[in-house]
């Protein structure tokens, strides 16, 4: 049976803004901070959100399966094909969000057949809903986005992020380094969904980083349908998803992506 995915979309946006409400609910209320792997900050919204999504789908969808960063993730669940997989984030940002900046997103993502074929990024405090179904466009709050006419790096807005552990900086660095001098700005904005939706309506025109397959499975899709440029500046390994590897990512309008991935 063919997936109706605009009818996906209507769902996945209802439950992305059904969990972007309980986030704002939870800050209001106070926080709770908590750390997993030692540095990674977790708060009691990132679980009764994801809590939220993972129970709505299984009521939807109870055959499929789903990939969430707060469910003790399996990232080999990215390697079966066989039956429909979700890649949630139900915040991603959260140093962000327990620091009260707005830059925090919903990620949800629906892939089949190992591809991710819908995808809805919402960023509950500033109400923007970045939807992208495959061969169907993208959309911020209903209206149609696409990429920069950006074609010139030095002329560009880059945007990066940094890895919680600070174990194996120097080449992390050493890549900023030459991207800096090389582009008109850098930024760091804390949420890989949102730097990718960024991309996608122009806001950025390039993004690098290496992350999780729940930090950018959404918002890829969104920035693809866009008319983004989205890959790798390393080599994918041969047993690995591209939709879902998540390591040495670029995302960028196309006529920089070619310079940017040379200089990374």
């Amino acid at each position: 049976m063919k997936t109706d995915l605009p009818e996906l979309g209507r769902f996945m946006e209802n439950i992305a803004r059904e969990a972007g409400n309980l986030v704002i609910q939870e800050r209001q209320k106070g926080l709770e901070h908590q750390y997993k792997a030692q540095s990674e900050l977790v708060t009691q919204a990132d679980v009764a959100a994801d809590r939220y999504i993972t129970d709505s789908i299984h009521a939807r969808f109870p055959g499929h399966r789903i990939l969430s960063e707060e469910n003790e993730p399996d990232e080999r669940e990215a390697e079966d094909l066989d039956s429909p997989l979700w890649i949630v984030d139900p915040i991603d940002g959260t140093v962000n969000y327990a620091y009260g900046h707005p830059q925090v997103a919903v990620s949800i993502a629906y892939a089949e057949g190992g591809n991710v074929v819908a995808g809805v990024v919402y960023a509950p405090f500033v109400d923007e809903m970045f939807v992208g179904l495959k061969g169907r466009g993208a959309c911020l709050n209903g209206k149609t986005i696409r990429v920069s006419g950006a074609s010139d790096l030095r002329l560009a807005l880059v945007a990066t992020g940094f890895p919680y552990s600070k174990d194996a900086l120097a080449p992390i660095v050493d890549r900023l380094g030459r991207v800096l001098h090389e582009c008109r700005d850098i930024r760091r904005i804390g949420s890989a969904a949102l730097d990718i939706c960024w991309v996608a309506c122009g806001r950025l025109d390039a993004y690098y980083e290496s992350v999780s397959p729940w930090d950018f499975a959404a918002a890829r899709v969104i920035a693809l349908e866009a008319g983004a440029r989205c890959g790798h500046f390393s080599d994918v390994p041969r047993e690995k998803n591209p939709d879902l590897w998540g390591r040495d990512i670029i995302v960028a309008t196309p006529a920089v992506y070619e310079t940017l991935a040379r200089l990374l």
